[in-house]
């Protein structure tokens, strides 16, 4: 059914390819007759253009997991409310984009900041391609506002780290031991009702050869969150394997390990300027309202462009103060 529906996909895009080309040869006719059409060759050309930059985007994930759903993880670095807050405006704007996209998403775990936003969130990001699309996001991201929590309206700068994975499904086997884990239960924090608040129905996870923790309360069972927790324990491992074996594929990688607050990958400006800035593709973007609204697609396509090609979105670009 999946194949099927990239064919059927694939065959719809050509059409509107098709379609679209035939539409502006038309309009450029009319056009050389004298016809008033600059109007409508203009919203044709820039249906036109995003079309095609779609397609390309989809064309430039040909990674051996890029196809698959994604789980993925938000920290805030250091500096209390600040940063939390700035994690759980990640997350909303993760959450608009899978939404814009058509991508179904389910939180798994989130924990509650003290005060504001949120200490930690891992959800999963259920479609084709949503891992091979969030590759672009691992790594720190760097807000820069005037703080809605001073009272002076002094300028802060915070930070949050995030981490994807792809989901690993039945047809991979990954051999995990239950001598080698151990399996705690407790009760779940935050809103969820009294059943889920007053009975040990959260589930933590950890596996001792990886060190790897994993842990959720999102549902009322706690069967239902060892099955998501051990999917998740499934998936990590499987990253972890991947970057034991496969060093020679880790050019995505390589911004996990470097996850620092002094090695940001991307800078959200809101203040003195406003600007959207990736400091390995280059592109800037002025409606940090629109971005965090959850449109990334520019973002998302300028990175796997300079991923593949090393092309940079512009030399103009990098006189733009950071």
């Amino acid at each position: 059914m999946q194949a099927r529906k990239r064919l059927e996909e694939a065959i719809a895009n050509d059409e509107r390819v098709r379609a679209l080309t035939e539409d502006l040869d038309t309009l450029f006719e009319l056009a050389r007759e004298g016809e008033n059409v600059h109007a409508d060759i203009a919203r044709d050309m820039k249906a036109y253009g995003e079309l095609l930059e779609k397609l390309e985007t989809a064309m430039l994930l040909s990674g051996e997991n890029d196809a698959r759903s994604a789980i993925v993880t938000i920290h805030p670095g250091a500096g209390g409310t600040e940063s939390q807050d700035w994690a759980e405006m990640l997350l909303r704007m993760y959450l608009r984009w899978a939404e814009r996209e058509g991508f179904n998403t389910a939180i798994t775990d989130r924990l509650e900041g003290e005060g504001a936003g949120i200490k930690s969130v891992t959800f999963e990001v259920n479609g084709e391609n949503a891992y091979g699309l969030l590759q672009s996001e691992i790594g720190v991201h760097r807000l820069v506002r005037i703080s809605p929590f001073d009272s002076a309206a002094r300028r802060h700068t915070s930070f949050a780290s995030v981490f994807v994975y792809p989901q690993v499904d039945d047809e991979i086997k990954i051999d995990i031991q239950e001598k080698d884990l151990r399996i705690d239960t407790f009760r779940a924090s935050g809103a969820g009702g009294q059943h889920v608040n007053m009975t040990d129905s959260a589930v933590r996870i950890t596996h001792f050869p990886s060190g790897i923790v994993v842990q959720c309360q999102n549902e009322r069972s706690q069967h239902k969150n060892r099955d998501t927790a051990m999917k998740q324990l499934r998936a990590r491992l499987y990253e972890f394997e991947l970057e034991k074996k496969q060093a020679e594929t880790r050019k995505t990688e390589d911004s996990k390990l470097e996850i620092n607050f002094g090695s940001q990958i991307r800078n959200y400006v809101l203040a003195p300027y406003r600007l959207v800035k990736d400091l390995r593709s280059k592109l800037a973007l002025g409606d940090v309202d629109r971005v965090l609204e959850g449109d990334l697609e520019p973002l998302i396509h300028a990175y796997l462009v300079w991923r593949k090609t090393g092309k940079i979105a512009g030399d103009d670009n990098d006189e733009t103060p950071e």
